[in-house]
């Protein structure tokens, strides 16, 4: 429960129980902390009171409503922080982080033993069969963190033979760079100024590393791309200036994926006279799944390893304490 800006504690509530026909009750063998939870931890965005949070999510289903037909109880399942039937016609057109009865997972708060998910046959994804312990990490990063990324690549447009440079070294960030490199980009530039994350963005696929950032940092793209900047450019901090770095490093009719709730107002006349291509917004994580439980269940991709820091649920304060002051790219919590 996050009570106020610092201040998280662990606390005992009654168990979820079936609200609507259409839910799922899941058991939580992890669960984590999203860099997004940050902002209100760090007063950036108002607390009013004690409220639930967390919205990753992988567990066992252990109920289901009576209109649940596809999630069975022992299944192993994988949600996105939107609730979505997906079946209406915003999700058809791949777009479930808007689906006409999306629901916030981050209300219900997932930070926890167990949970209830809504519109359980829409949003979640079940594995082919219970995996194995070393798989969950992966599996709780392409409930958020990977779906992000795989997202702000995509809506960048990476495709083989581009230019792609990445503005934040956090864990979407990094997963940006994974998913760069498995949709066939050439060159891969990652923005970071801490050694182990680059080193981890290079193991990803990133092929240099650039430390100057702003307007710095944009020269420094140019400089790589004979004075032109990125074909594709994915926005993964949520700033003013992480956001104009990214307008400022991308080409003239190049793409700019934002996955970053952008935090402060943005020039129009810079925005206009770039020619850029922006597409973002909440990711459709649950579009992704599919693909992205395949990936990891053939041990394909390794997303899971950008938790550098694992704790019991109770040590949860300390887990935020350490991702605010940049001790941890992303923590698992272990209930």
């Amino acid at each position: 429960m996050l009570h106020a800006p610092g201040d998280v504690r662990l606390e005992q509530r009654d168990d979820p129980t079936i609200i609507e026909p259409t839910d799922a009750i899941i058991r939580l063998p992890a669960t984590c902390i999203c860099g997004s939870d940050l902002w209100p931890y760090r007063g950036i965005e108002a607390v009013e009171e004690p409220a639930p949070i967390g919205h990753e999510y992988v567990g066992i289903v252990e109920a289901v409503g009576d209109a649940v037909s596809t999630i069975k109880p022992g299944q192993f399942v994988i949600g996105s922080f939107f609730a979505s039937d997906n079946t209406c016609e915003i999700c058809r057109s791949g777009y479930q982080s808007s689906c006409i009865h999306r629901e916030l997972m981050g209300a219900i708060g997932t930070q926890a033993e167990l949970a209830r998910v809504p519109l359980a046959d829409g949003t979640l994804v079940a594995t082919p069969d219970v995996p194995s312990d070393d798989l969950i990490p992966s599996f709780l990063a392409a409930s958020d963190v990977l779906g992000t990324g795989w997202f702000g690549a995509v809506a960048a447009e990476v495709a083989p033979g581009k230019s792609v440079a990445v503005v934040g070294d956090g864990a979407v960030g990094l997963l940006a760079v994974l998913a760069a490199k498995h949709l066939g980009a050439e060159r891969i530039i990652a923005m970071s100024r801490h050694e182990s994350r680059q080193k981890l963005a290079l193991e990803f696929g990133a092929t240099e590393i650039i430390e100057e950032r702003g307007d710095e940092g944009a020269a420094r793209i140019k400089e790589l791309t004979d004075g032109l900047g990125a074909h594709s450019v994915v926005e993964a901090v949520g700033t003013r200036e992480s956001m104009m770095q990214a307008v400022h490093a991308t080409r003239p009719g190049g793409h700019i994926g934002y996955v970053g709730v952008t935090h402060g107002d943005l020039p129009g006349n810079e925005l206009f006279f770039s020619h850029s291509h922006l597409h973002g917004g909440p990711a459709p994580v649950r579009r992704f799944l599919p693909q992205l439980i395949d990936l990891i269940w053939n041990r394909e991709i390794d997303p899971g390893r950008v938790f550098d820091l694992t704790l019991p649920l109770a040590e949860v304060a300390e887990g935020y304490r350490a991702m605010d002051e940049r001790r941890a790219i992303k923590t698992l919590l272990c209930p």
